[in-house]
């Protein structure tokens, strides 16, 4: 079977790249909030998602928590029901396939899980953790079970004289390459891997990281990487999609997106890395206020309560994703970067601080220097206000004394 699974892969991946893996258009999660018997309304924790991903291609979700980044990665593999919406896996449409119909389909789609402790069971063995998908599609590899997983283990650099282990003999980062290999086990096509590093020392996160781009050059393996680490999203991804309270709000290719923004919330985000050359707050973007609730999203642009660029028809349209810089990226918005745009009364770029430099005009960004979260930009100061220095910006950086 696993023959039949290379020859299948090498004649996709010599046949048109152009036809995607994984298709997406309009997907929605909706999560209803009761109080009781009485319903308050609807969490629109995913609204509306446009993508595809294409054979051997890695796609990054970066954004805020709360943003719906794992939400769309949980529905991707079916742990849950879209609302609304279609997923089309290599041109089958999954959106609502049965547990029955799933089942042969979840050897080509696997997840990676944010968590190395909770996601592996402390009463299993590593040999039967990774055993575990082969015995459930009641699938015997050449050699059987056994050999199979312990090659598996070799795979992910640990030792195959592991098997017998349990899960708390082993390190966070050897934690994480026990959820590889069975995520491997199956030889899937995609991968969606959630947060995969973020539990890790930074020296740990490399060696995942490392070993993941490895197995993707060896295996020819398509992902949907989530993650806050805006360096790590540009070492691993190809193509980059920013979201924000449920939608994206700029996907492209990542040359175009880390040098050449055209949204103003993924500017903001990557004006809070840190740039070691540069003395001072200058050229940050400090954005206002806090994100605002996905239970009661604003009218038009979700993002104008915070943007400096805000007008009236920013509150009355939602912009679409539209396509530009020669089709390379698409962006929601109606005054994307370069373009004119409204300012406060003082002068400054309306939502930001005066400490966030000149920003209306489009330009190159610094580039990523270190690692940064962009998961701590919820801890923003409260809508009109200033943070004091040495505070956290809403952005996520801290704010020069």
């Amino acid at each position: 079977m696993s023959a039949n699974n290379a020859a299948e892969r090498t004649s996709g991946a010599t046949a048109a790249t152009d036809e995607p893996l994984l298709r997406v258009r309009g997907l929605t999660k909706h999560f209803p909030v009761r109080t009781g018997l009485r319903s308050r309304g609807l969490v629109r924790a995913v609204d509306g998602l446009d993508f595809d991903v294409r054979p051997g291609e890695t796609l990054g979700l970066v954004g805020e928590s709360g943003c719906g980044k794992t939400t769309t990665g949980r529905m991707l593999v079916r742990l849950l029901e879209p609302s609304a919406g279609t997923i089309e896996f290599a041109g089958r449409d999954i959106t609502h396939a049965r547990r029955r119909e799933l089942r042969p389909l979840r050897q080509d789609l696997q997840i990676i899980f944010q968590d190395p402790y909770a996601s592996l069971n402390p009463r299993h063995t590593v040999g039967r953790i990774v055993a575990m998908p082969l015995q459930v599609n009641g699938i015997d590899p050449p050699g059987g079970v056994r050999k199979r997983v312990q090659e598996l283990l070799e795979l992910v650099g640990l030792n195959p004289e592991h098997y017998n282990r349990y899960p708390h003999e082993f390190s966070g980062g050897q934690r994480q390459r026990i959820g590889i290999a069975r995520a491997l086990a199956l030889r899937p096509k995609l991968i969606v891997a959630d947060e995969p590093v973020s539990a890790l020392d930074v020296s740990i996160q490399a060696q995942v990281i490392n070993l993941l781009r490895d197995l993707q050059r060896d295996l020819d393996l398509a992902f949907v990487f989530i993650a806050h680490d805006l360096a790590v999203v540009r070492h691993f991804c190809q193509r980059v999609a920013v979201m924000y309270l449920g939608r994206i709000v700029e996907i492209g290719d990542r040359t175009d997106i880390y040098e050449r923004p055209q949204h103003p919330y993924t500017r903001a985000l990557l004006s809070a890395i840190p740039d070691v050359t540069a003395l001072g707050p200058a050229g940050r973007i400090r954005l206002a206020g806090d994100v605002p609730t996905p239970l009661d999203p604003p009218s038009g642009c979700r993002f104008r309560t915070r943007c400096w660029k805000a007008q009236d028809v920013c509150a009355t349209e939602e912009p679409a994703l539209v396509p530009r810089n020669g089709g390379r990226q698409a962006t929601a918005c109606h005054f994307p970067e370069g373009e004119p745009a409204g300012t406060s009364p003082e002068g400054e770029p309306a939502g930001a601080s005066p400490e966030s430099g000149p920003v209306a005009a489009a330009g190159p960004v610094v580039p990523v220097r270190r690692a940064e979260s962009v998961e701590s930009a919820e801890s923003a100061a409260p809508a009109g206000s200033t943070p004091p220095a040495g505070s956290v910006g809403a952005s996520g950086e801290e704010v020069a004394k």
